[in-house]
C-alpha cells in the first residue's frame, strides 16, 4: 500500500476557502440557531477542518430581532453585568434587550460557542448580524442557508 495517499492535510490561512451564507432567522430558536452558525463559523462542517486555523465560512444573519427563545425564558432569563461601581450589578431580560439591541442575543449566543482566545476573537468577526432582512453584503455572493436542512 502506499503510505503517501494516507497523509493528513492540515488546512492553513493560504489554503483555506472561505465562503459567504445568510441566514434567516425569522422564528428560528436561539439555541439551536446559534450552534449551527458556530459550527460553521468554526469551520466545523468542512472536511479540512482544524483547530488552530480560522477556517470558517462567513455568515449573514438577518431578521435577527424575529428569533424566538422556548419555554418562559424570554421573562424569566436574565442576562447580568456590572458596571464596576459598588452595587452596580444590572439584570436584563431577553425581552428587554430585543426592544432595545436584538443583534446582542444572537452575538451573545454565538459568541459564548466560540473559543475565549486570540482565534474565538478572529472567528466573531466573520459574524455579521442585522435586525432586518437587508444587508450590505451583496457583493460577496452569499448563498442562502436553510437552518432545517444543515446536518
Amino acid at each position: 500500500m502506499d503510505s503517501l495517499s494516507y497523509k493528513t492535510v492540515s488546512a492553513n490561512a493560504a489554503t483555506v476557502t472561505k465562503n459567504w451564507y445568510v441566514i434567516d432567522a425569522t422564528d428560528a430558536v436561539l439555541g439551536r440557531l446559534s450552534t449551527q452558525v458556530a459550527k460553521i463559523l468554526r469551520g466545523k462542517n468542512k472536511p479540512n477542518y482544524t483547530p488552530h486555523v480560522d477556517c470558517g465560512d462567513n455568515v449573514i444573519i438577518i431578521n435577527a430581532d424575529k428569533v424566538r427563545l422556548t419555554g418562559k425564558k424570554m421573562t424569566d432569563k436574565q442576562y447580568v453585568r456590572h458596571t464596576d461601581y459598588p452595587g452596580g450589578q444590572r439584570l436584563t431580560t431577553p425581552k428587554e434587550y430585543l426592544a432595545k439591541k436584538p443583534e446582542f442575543l444572537v452575538e451573545h449566543a454565538i459568541k459564548g460557542m466560540l473559543p475565549k482566545t486570540k482565534l474565538g476573537a478572529a472567528i466573531f468577526r466573520n459574524l455579521y448580524v442585522y435586525t432586518t432582512a437587508e444587508h450590505p453584503h451583496t457583493a460577496q455572493q452569499p448563498v442562502e442557508l436553510k437552518l432545517n436542512e444543515l446536518k
